[in-house]
């Protein structure tokens, strides 16, 4: 037997805080889909540096070119202004040893912060657009922007498609799946898995890759 929920709001649902079913649908509880974590660089207006600690993406392409796409950046974030102003971006790889780090620049994210100096960040320039990259991450992918859709329509989140112009590997990272998957390597975030019998909501996780077979 399979539990069946559809578009309206389960009732028996509890949030693990009070906001959190306006700004996720709950399919995405329903669901917990695990989903790559990352930190996206940009300029502020003002030139601080800025970072947002980001999933609810996908990397895909074909033979003329390869894109991150960015399914769910809120609209009303210093990220999302500085990608339609400046029209480029980099996305940056850590471990999981880097989460509580990124978390202090969710907590300290004023438009006056420099966020590299926040989560104690060594800050590079991108090589081929005017973006900061995080030194420590084991990949930077610099993107200009390709795309931005507001999916919903509501104004509160939107769809941003970038496509990368550049990948810096870290070397350690470099030579098949040593390091790049494991402790060290790709961190993900586990939405919190809602239990659909009793609605209770568990903590969300975060997670690191372990590989189990090879194709």
């Amino acid at each position: 037997m399979k539990i069946e929920i559809g578009k309206k709001f389960p009732d028996y649902f509890k949030s693990l805080y009070p906001e959190e079913f306006m700004l996720f649908s709950h399919f995405e509880t329903t669901s917990a889909v695990p989903m790559v974590l990352f930190a996206i660089t940009t300029r502020k207006e003002n030139g601080q540096p800025n970072i947002c600690f980001h999933g609810w993406s996908c990397f895909h392409g074909d033979k003329n070119a390869f894109f991150a796409v960015m399914g769910n950046l809120y609209q009303h974030t210093h990220t999302y202004a500085n990608i339609l102003r400046d029209k480029c971006f980099c996305i940056n790889f850590l471990p999981v040893s880097y989460y509580d780090r990124l978390v202090d620049t969710i907590n300290h994210n004023d438009y006056e912060e420099d966020e590299f100096q926040v989560g104690s960040f060594t800050l590079e320039n991108a090589k081929t657009i005017d973006s900061p990259v995080i030194q420590e991450a084991f990949i930077n992918m610099e993107c200009t922007l390709k795309d931005i859709q507001d999916l919903s329509g509501a104004g509160i989140t939107a769809m941003v498609i970038g496509e990368v112009q550049h990948i810096s590997v870290d070397e350690d990272y470099a030579q098949g799946y040593e390091k790049r998957y494991g402790k060290e390597g790709f961190m993900l975030l586990i939405p919190s898995p809602q239990n659909l019998i009793t609605g209770e909501a568990p903590q969300s996780a975060i997670a690191t890759l372990n590989i189990e077979k090879f194709d």
